[in-house]
């Protein structure tokens, strides 16, 4: 299963702010105050108010975004730019039952979870029972996939389910919110700590899943759409507002084969571009 994609090498160089917010004593001592959800909060105040429209034009031309993707909208505030429909014929979903499609636009990593219920991204340790917050929980995934998915401001910040199936667990995980860029992941467990929202899903093509949606610096809001209840594939799951984020999916052991340029890419230190609906894998052996 090999398939052209563009990568992005993972690279620590970050702008200067973020340089001097995680490797400045005084920095430090600002992003405290920066990553707590109160503050997050009131700038998302600021994103939902006429007064940020003024951002739009801009935040355009910087992130290179093509509008002609995008469904012809009059945005009353700079959240409700941010948060634009898509037009369907500019993210076409797969129609074989067995493929595994992108639940959202973003940089894809994809790791093994090894006996010890740990993987690595850059340099940091992290916990799958920790990320669950619930160690029992995170012990099924012995042998699995972990699939991260980061979404920076030029993605389209909605997600999907990608299989029908069975809410099982819902829950909100409380933390900070702290950014996603590579400089944190090297500095900071960003993806136990940080706010985040867990659905169990038993789907029909991929087994039990978690889908992880992770808030980040000035992410004022995580909108789930469903809580219990069935899904279907491709139905729309919720949306990030402002900020970089990041969906992670966690995959039993056998249930998915990941596209092998992808797990090189990964190994190789290097981020795979995708959009939501690109095909990223197949059913394991037992949905063959």
């Amino acid at each position: 299963m090999k398939k052209q994609f563009e990568t992005i090498a993972i690279s620590e160089h970050d702008s200067q702010s973020l340089n001097f917010l995680y490797k400045n004593r005084l920095g430090r001592f600002f992003l405290k105050l920066m990553i707590q959800p109160a503050v997050s909060k009131l700038a998302g105040v600021y994103l939902d108010s006429f007064f940020s429209k003024g951002m739009i034009p801009r935040f355009i031309n910087k992130n290179q975004i093509v509008m002609e993707e995008y469904q012809k909208a009059d945005y009353a505030s700079f959240n409700k730019f941010f948060m634009r429909e898509i037009k369907p014929e500019a993210r076409p979903f797969p129609k074989e039952q067995k493929q595994l499609a992108a639940p959202c636009d973003g940089k894809v990593t994809a790791y093994s979870i090894d006996s010890s219920s740990v993987f690595k991204i850059k340099n940091s340790i992290y916990n799958v029972s920790g990320l669950l917050e619930d160690s029992a929980l995170g012990k099924e995934w012995l042998g699995g996939m972990a699939v991260i998915l980061r979404l920076t401001p030029d993605d389209y910040h909605h997600y999907y389910f990608i299989d029908a199936g069975r809410i099982s667990t819902y829950k909100k995980i409380s933390g900070l919110f702290h950014t996603v860029r590579p400089i944190a992941i090297h500095n900071e467990p960003v993806f136990s700590r940080n706010t985040r929202e867990v659905t169990i899903i038993e789907t029909e093509q991929f087994g039990k899943i978690a889908q992880i949606e992770v808030g980040a610096l000035m992410v004022g809001k995580i909108e789930n759409l469903k809580e219990s209840g069935t899904c279907q594939r491709f139905e729309k799951k919720g949306w990030f507002e402002f900020g970089g984020s990041t969906v992670i999916l966690l995959f039993q052991k056998g249930e998915v084969t990941i596209a092998s340029e992808i797990l090189e890419n990964t190994s190789n230190q290097q981020e795979t571009r995708i959009k939501l609906g690109e095909v990223i894998g197949v059913g394991g052996e037992k949905h063959k």
